[in-house]
């Protein structure tokens, strides 16, 4: 089992109320999964959890021995004292150059590489964050609203790349855009508000690739299921 959560729960620091309570949830196949939610239900606290950002929970967490969990997150922020092209020089590690220059590629930021993270767009920002995240070494990557901002064009092509790139890696996508999470996502797990029994909710999603073509009935039973869980 890569992945196992049993009975998990979580309070805010000082706080007496649970955010979420009694979770259960499996992974143990490789992919592009997603969680959702409504705001407030403690998706962010509850990626933060497995990724070890975060601690203080009850219930039990176990991970595959020797795995590594990074979070990367909207708005993350990058030193500005050098342009973005001179940084991802600096953190790629040896032998990833030639990954690096095919996702600066596929993510459209070659013509920005002089520029400093300052002088980039939202969507530019959190693209460069992205690259960094995927060109380190990680079992399981966190990307908490990491494709904000971004062109849905874009974003698709950027989603099947990593899909290409990175089969046997395990990915889980937040978001907010229930259309894209039903198309894009293998196992979607709903995070609902604290005090419904249960607290979350497994959806099969479409899992699309580059050049599937989309059985729109499909697509509608998935979208129904997600908005029938929460």
């Amino acid at each position: 089992m890569f992945l196992k959560c049993r009975g998990l729960g979580y309070r805010y620091p000082r706080s007496s109320e649970f955010v979420f309570q009694d979770i259960s949830f499996a992974l143990d196949t490789p992919g592009f999964h997603a969680l959702f939610g409504p705001s407030g239900v403690g998706k962010t606290s509850f990626a933060k959890l497995l990724t070890g950002d975060i601690t203080g929970y009850t219930g039990e967490i176990h991970k595959k021995k020797d795995t590594v969990f990074l979070y990367t997150y909207n708005q993350e922020r990058l030193p500005g004292w050098s342009s973005i092209g001179r940084h991802l020089e600096k953190v790629t590690p040896p032998g990833m150059n030639d990954l690096c220059r095919e996702l600066v590629d596929t993510f459209a930021m070659e013509p920005f590489m002089n520029q400093k993270f300052s002088q980039l767009s939202l969507g530019q920002q959190n693209r460069i964050n992205l690259i960094r995240y995927l060109l380190q070494e990680f079992d399981l990557l966190v990307m908490d609203e990491s494709l904000a901002n971004v062109d849905e064009r874009s974003k698709e092509n950027i989603i099947f790349k990593i899909k290409e790139l990175f089969p046997q890696k395990y990915f889980l996508y937040i978001s907010h855009n229930l259309m894209e999470v039903s198309k894009f996502s293998d196992a979607i797990l709903v995070l609902l508000k604290a005090g419904k029994h249960p607290q979350t909710s497994l959806i099969k999603g479409l899992n699309i690739h580059r050049n599937d073509v989309i059985n729109s009935h499909e697509l509608d039973g998935v979208l129904l299921g997600i908005m029938n869980a929460c």
